[in-house]
C-alpha cells in the first residue's frame, strides 16, 4: 500500500498511570473520571494482552489499519509515560522484555525523579529513547510549578547527569530527550545553560496545552519569545504550539482507552474511545479523530535527533 506521507516509525505514548508524585499545576495528562477503575497496568494479564493487541493492529504493513493509506512505517515505538511511569519501575522491566518479544521498540518518559543507577542498568539497553521532563533550572520555580514531591524534593541535576553519562556510556545507543512545557513560570527563563550541562540528542518544547485548565497559559509571543531565545539549539529543538498537538499523537490513557486532547473548548477535558481490550484496537481507533499529516511532520525521517 502506498502511504500518501511515509514516515520511519509509528509512536503509540501508553500512558500507564495516573499517579504521579509531582503536582505540575499545567500538567494536561490527568485524568479525573472514573478515578477509581483499575488502571490495566495493575494486571499483568491485561498489560499482555493490550500489549499484543496495539502490536497487533499498528503492526508494519497491516491491511486493516486505517492509517495504512496516509502513513507507511517500518517499525512501531512504544512510549511509556504518565502520569509517572517509574512509580511502577518493578513492573518496567518485564513490561519493556513483552513489549519488544512482540515486535515494538521501547521508549520511557519521566520527570527524572525516580531514576537511578540499578534501574538504568536493567532497561536502558531495551530502550532507543530516554526522555526527562525538565520545566525549570530554578527551585524556586519548581516548587511554584510543582515540580516536587510530598517531602519538599527537587531533582537533583547533577544526580541526573550522572545518572545519565553513565546510562550513555553502558549503552551508547541510547538517545536522551527532554521535554519542556513553556508556561507563565518559566518563558522568561534562559535554558542554555541547563541544555549544554545535559547535552540531550532532542529537546522537545511544548506550549503550555489549556486541555484540562487554562492556569499558566503563556501568550503566541512569549512562546515565540522563548523559542527564539533558544535559537542556537535548532539542530535538536522541536516546537509544537498548542494547534500542533491537538489530535495529532497516538495516545492510550491508563485505563486502556485511545484519548485525544480533541475539546475545541479549552478546559473541557478529552474524548475517549470504549476500552480497547473490550472492542478491540481498529473498532476503539476508528471511533476517535486523529490528524494523521499533524501526526507525519513529527515523525518525518530526519537526521537524528532531529524528531521522535
Amino acid at each position: 500500500m502506498n502511504a500518501t506521507n511515509p514516515i520511519g516509525e509509528l509512536v503509540i505514548n501508553w500512558h500507564l498511570t495516573e499517579a504521579c508524585n509531582y503536582r505540575c499545576q499545567y500538567c494536561y495528562a490527568t485524568w479525573t473520571e472514573d478515578a477509581c477503575t483499575r488502571e490495566v497496568i495493575h494486571d499483568r494479564g491485561a498489560t499482555e494482552e493490550l500489549l499484543q493487541e496495539l502490536y497487533r493492529f499498528f503492526r508494519p504493513n497491516n491491511s486493516a489499519n486505517q492509517l495504512g493509506g496516509h502513513l507507511g512505517w517500518s517499525s512501531v515505538r512504544l512510549n511509556l509515560a504518565g502520569g509517572e511511569p517509574l512509580l511502577h519501575a518493578n513492573r518496567l522491566p518485564s513490561l519493556i522484555t513483552q513489549a519488544r518479544q512482540l515486535g515494538f521498540d521501547v521508549s520511557l518518559i519521566s520527570n527524572g525523579s525516580r531514576l537511578n543507577c540499578e534501574l538504568l542498568d536493567e532497561i536502558a539497553p531495551a530502550l532507543t529513547w530516554l526522555g526527562i521532563s525538565i520545566d525549570s533550572a530554578s527551585p524556586a520555580s519548581n516548587r511554584v510549578i510543582g515540580r516536587v514531591d510530598r517531602l519538599g524534593r527537587l531533582l537533583d541535576l547533577d544526580e541526573l547527569l550522572a545518572n545519565l553519562l553513565r546510562a550513555r556510556r553502558r549503552h551508547p545507543k541510547l538517545r536522551i530527550k527532554l521535554n519542556t512545557v513553556v508556561n507563565q513560570l518559566n518563558h522568561g527563563e534562559d535554558f542554555g545553560a541547563l541544555i549544554q550541562h545535559l547535552a540531550p540528542d532532542k529537546w522537545k518544547v511544548l506550549r503550555m496545552l489549556p486541555v484540562v485548565n487554562q492556569n499558566l497559559v503563556v501568550s503566541d509571543l512569549q512562546f515565540a519569545a522563548f523559542v527564539a531565545r533558544h535559537a542556537n539549539f535548532s539542530e535538536i529543538l522541536c516546537a509544537e504550539d498548542n494547534e500542533d498537538m491537538r489530535e495529532s499523537y497516538l495516545m492510550v490513557d491508563p485505563k486502556g482507552r485511545f484519548f485525544q486532547n480533541s475539546c475545541r473548548i479549552p478546559g473541557t477535558g478529552y474524548a475517549y474511545s470504549a476500552p480497547i481490550l473490550k472492542v478491540g484496537a481498529e473498532a476503539a481507533f476508528s471511533s476517535m479523530s486523529f490528524e494523521h499529516e499533524r501526526f507525519s511532520v513529527r515523525y518525518l525521517p530526519r537526521a537524528v535527533g532531529k524528531r521522535t
